[in-house]
């Protein structure tokens, strides 16, 4: 474990909080607030942040599901006092670690407030907000008093330009109308 020097506090990623110590051996429950073992599984390193402290590095051992959360094992926490000492921490990695599987496939913390134009140019405000569904997220548009609901779909979804911050989608059918607040 290192105390957090290469990396800023922007760069890292909040992805989860460690729960309690599991067993005697220095395992952590933890809850994954993406609720996927990727985001421990791709990342060598975590580190974790107790309220009013530095982050501090920690290298990945082993993760595997257990139960409504998963048990990680971090080299240096190896007895249950060790592990309880890390109760409530914060998780978080490396934005610039993370796996992407395919070239449309985006973080949620890359497209919120990120501004929503029609294909024919009109604004319809920045993503406030995502509600994952189980089909497909859906995201929630916002600007001053009007607000939409579009769907993350490729039939809406048109383009994502990160480097921008923009998206374009096409307005199919009673999408806006029906959304209108």
């Amino acid at each position: 474990m290192s105390s957090i020097n290469k990396v800023s506090s922007e760069a890292l990623l909040l992805v989860g909080k460690v729960i309690k110590p599991h067993g005697v051996k220095g395992l952590l429950s933890v809850w994954s607030y993406a609720r996927t073992i990727e985001s421990f599984l791709y990342s060598d390193t975590v580190f974790l942040k107790l309220e009013h402290q530095e982050p501090i590095k920690y290298t990945v051992l082993d993760v595997s599901p257990h139960k409504n959360s998963f048990l990680i094992r971090v080299k240096g926490v190896e007895t249950f006092e060790n592990a309880n000492r890390l109760r409530d921490a914060d998780i978080l990695v490396d934005k610039k670690l993370l796996v992407k599987k395919s070239d449309d496939e985006y973080y949620w913390f890359e497209l919120i407030n990120m501004k929503v134009y029609l294909d024919s140019g009109k604004y319809l405000g920045d993503i406030k907000e995502i509600i994952p569904t189980g089909s497909n997220d859906v995201f929630v548009v916002r600007q001053d008093d009007s607000e939409f609901l579009i769907p993350s779909i490729h039939d809406v979804i048109k383009k994502i330009d990160l480097n921008k911050g923009e998206m374009i989608i096409r307005a199919i059918d009673g999408l806006l109308e029906l959304n209108e607040i």
